[in-house]
């Protein structure tokens, strides 16, 4: 992208969610985020998200810097906007090059997110789970758990899908998108868990999703439902007999109530967290003798990296 700084005539881009969809694709997502990661950028750089109070929620800023290209993210979480038929969640990004902090695009946030999130998901998963993966569980039916199913779909060539929800009525939905990506599905519960060689948690449950103890030592799960200490999706058990792979261990204990809590019930250890660019990069070794979980939180590198490909996507 040519840095063509912002004037009143020339004014920053504005990317709605559909462009931005457009712009970049789950795969090449995914790339943009192993790129930076192989290219030797580290997580903890990432300064630590911001959390301001505002009414009856709260405001989240999430500035990063990637060389020649700096960005902040705005999010607003409102718990009462779904009565009002507005989203829970809303967010804006400002993308800005480095030298001048000028302004050169600014992005509807949700649909960012909707990229990346299952992007860094479908990078761990592509290194953490069996090659010969068959069966994807899903936990979810929102625009996080459809969109993971389509980027963990490109990692690999799932025979089943099986998703489980607490709405039959999503239910059906997800399956119906899935199928609709070539992919045989069906509903399920929780206990489909045992069977399952690749597991996405994709919720706002505050407490464990399923039984640790059902997970085979052969799978992988990811869970990136929640990025508050007090919630998570997974217990201390399954935590506390399996590889845990974080984008960033000084992140994962601030933030990841799986981990956080785990930690606090003597399960787990800072030291057992292994950063996912050690994995990517092969620093650290994949133990294949235990299931493997990544937990994510979403980080501002993430939103950085794919909103440059983003605006290089729609110059292209």
């Amino acid at each position: 992208m040519t840095q063509d700084h912002s004037t009143p005539e020339n004014a920053p881009r504005w990317f709605a969610a559909q462009q931005i969809l457009d712009a970049v694709s789950p795969r090449r997502a995914r790339k943009l985020l192993e790129e930076t990661l192989v290219g030797g950028f580290h997580p903890g750089e990432d300064p630590a998200r911001g959390n301001v109070t505002a009414g009856q929620g709260h405001m989240l800023l999430m500035p990063s810097v990637l060389g020649a290209w700096s960005g902040i993210k705005v999010a607003t979480v409102s718990p009462g906007n779904p009565e009002r038929g507005l989203p829970r969640i809303q967010a804006t990004y400002l993308l800005m090059d480095t030298p001048t902090l000028s302004v050169q695009a600014v992005m509807e946030g949700n649909a960012l997110t909707t990229l990346r999130t299952p992007a860094v998901s479908a990078l761990a998963a592509d290194h953490l789970a069996a090659p010969d993966a068959q069966t994807l569980m899903v936990f979810g039916t929102g625009p996080q758990a459809l969109s993971h199913i389509e980027a963990f779909a490109d990692v690999r060539d799932f025979s089943e899908v099986v998703v489980c929800g607490r709405s039959t009525e999503k239910v059906a939905a997800a399956v119906g998108h899935a199928q609709r990506l070539g992919l045989a599905a069906r509903a399920g519960t929780a206990e489909d868990v045992r069977d399952a060689d690749v597991v996405v948690c994709a919720t706002s449950a505050a407490e464990p999703l399923f039984d640790g103890a059902l997970v085979r030592d052969a799978a992988c799960v990811v869970a990136m439902g929640s990025h508050e200490p007090d919630a998570r999706e997974l217990d201390a058990a399954l935590m506390g007999r399996a590889q845990v792979v974080v984008e960033d261990r000084g992140t994962a204990l601030r933030e990841a109530g799986d981990v956080v809590q785990a930690v606090a019930e003597g399960a787990l250890t800072e030291e057992d967290l292994v950063p996912l660019a050690d994995v990517v990069t092969g620093a650290a070794a994949v133990d294949r003798s235990r299931p493997r979980v990544f937990k994510c939180v979403g980080m501002s590198w993430q939103d950085l990296a794919v909103a440059v490909g983003v605006v290089d996507g729609a110059e292209a």
